[in-house]
């Protein structure tokens, strides 16, 4: 019985001795074998029931395939740390000699598997999977330990076999793909995911499932939306670089800004009419290229970014409109009144507290420039404002030389509107 990771070996010696483990783990194969007899075998040979040969732990690597052995793991464990076993990681601690051995990176369902196995075998009862054999490792057997795969052509992609567990670099380009291959999905601790110049049409929300993926290339492919599900999964902490260039997008949810950890996101060649009037709130964002899309103008909280580079050429950006859009009710409708009271106080808010339409309506407030919100009472104003105010380095907006956009801006009251004017002269 085999089991592929990464194993550190702790000796709990080293702190008795001022020393500390370098603590990082080696690619290892990790084997439960059948020992050896020392004697010639006879009745009941080694004292062990039904002459069976006591289990032993072997620890082989790529650089040592004669590996080490950890002999006679019957009432020989001393314990099981298993807090983490759903995420690969498991340690197992012996008694004698007197080490840690840390697992991580591994299958969770083998490494439970192996786990309930060792158990048993440190019981001294028989161990129903198969055990290995005390042989050294062939190299062929570090082959599963592949970090980074690259695919570049249909003719290398797999269709016989799965992706190596351990991968966390995985590209698969110009592969004619027409979706998600779901074996992907499977590879827990990906961390790199380019699958640019396919056909895919829609990407799985299971993809936010890959909770350590910190860049996602979909460039050049034929996407439509970005789902709301990745935007509220996993990838909310994880993400950090995003290319969804080259596709058929028109608009991205007001959930996308959910995705706080984003500092790269490429969105160029399109078909954007709108960014999220709430990207303001993607404050670790440094890198935006929106180029060659159809934005009429940009969203009022665009002027919360802190960008190093920014790229807004080729879009369709209109000219100011000299009087504003008037919305105001007076008096306040009730709606407008609670939802305005709920998001200045922060009060939490979800579908399994009020209707789903009006969480809808409290997701797309329009921010004032005061800080307050409004629903369906405000006024819509466009001004302009220099790019250099928000990036360090702009990309010119037009042929022109010019590096101002119109940006749009909601007011809640007329008083605001008229301060704004103010401030504006």
């Amino acid at each position: 019985m085999r089991l592929h990771c990464e194993v550190e070996v702790v000796s709990r010696h080293l702190p008795a001795l001022g020393l500390r483990n370098r603590g990082k783990g080696v690619r290892a194969v990790l084997s439960l074998c059948q020992q050896a007899p020392r004697t010639p075998p006879g009745p009941r040979a080694g004292g062990e029931r039904g002459g069976r040969h006591p289990a032993c732990l072997f620890i082989s690597t790529l650089k040592d395939k004669r590996g080490t052995r950890y002999e006679q793991l019957k009432e020989n464990i001393e314990q099981f740390f298993t807090k983490f076993v759903d995420e690969g990681k498991a340690t197992v601690r012996l008694k004698e000699p007197p080490v840690d051995i840390c697992l991580s990176k591994a299958n969770s369902s083998s490494l439970k598997g192996f786990l309930s196995a060792v158990r048993l075998a440190h019981r001294g009862c028989d161990v129903e999977a198969p055990l290995s054999t005390l042989t050294p490792v062939k190299t062929s057997e570090f082959e599963k330990f592949k970090t980074k795969m690259v695919i570049t052509s249909k003719k290398d992609y797999p269709l016989s076999k799965n992706f190596p567990y351990s991968l966390e670099h995985l590209q698969t380009s110009y592969c004619g793909l027409v979706r998600v291959d779901m074996r992907m999905l499977c590879l827990k601790n990906l961390r790199k995911l380019d699958l640019s110049h396919n056909h895919i049409k829609k990407l799985p929300a299971t993809i936010g499932d890959l909770i350590h993926l910190q860049e996602l290339n979909l460039n050049d492919n034929h996407l439509e939306s970005f789902s709301v599900a990745l935007c509220q999964s996993t990838l909310q902490k994880s993400l950090r670089s995003l290319d969804i260039s080259r596709n058929k997008i028109k608009a991205l949810p007001v959930q996308f800004c959910q995705l706080r950890e984003l500092t790269d996101l490429k969105l160029d060649d399109n078909e954007l009419i709108r960014l999220p009037f709430k990207m303001g709130q993607l404050r670790n964002l440094r890198f935006l290229s929106a180029a060659r899309n159809k934005l009429p103008f940009l969203p009022s909280e665009f002027k919360n970014l802190s960008l190093e580079y920014l790229d807004l050429f080729g879009n369709t950006f209109e000219q100011p409109k000299v009087l504003p859009v008037i919305h105001l009710q007076m008096p306040l409708t009730l709606l407008e009144s609670s939802a305005r009271t709920i998001l200045y106080n922060r009060i939490p808010y979800g579908s399994h507290i009020i209707p789903f339409h009006l969480c809808q309506d409290l997701d797309t407030a329009k921010t004032c420039d005061c800080g307050r919100y409004s629903i369906s009472s405000f006024i819509q104003g466009t001004t302009t404002m220099n790019l250099h105010s928000v990036a360090h380095t702009v990309v010119l907006v037009d042929n022109m030389g010019g590096t101002e956009a119109p940006i749009i801006s909601y007011f809640c009251s007329l008083a605001c509107y008229v301060n704004s004017c103010d401030m504006l002269k």
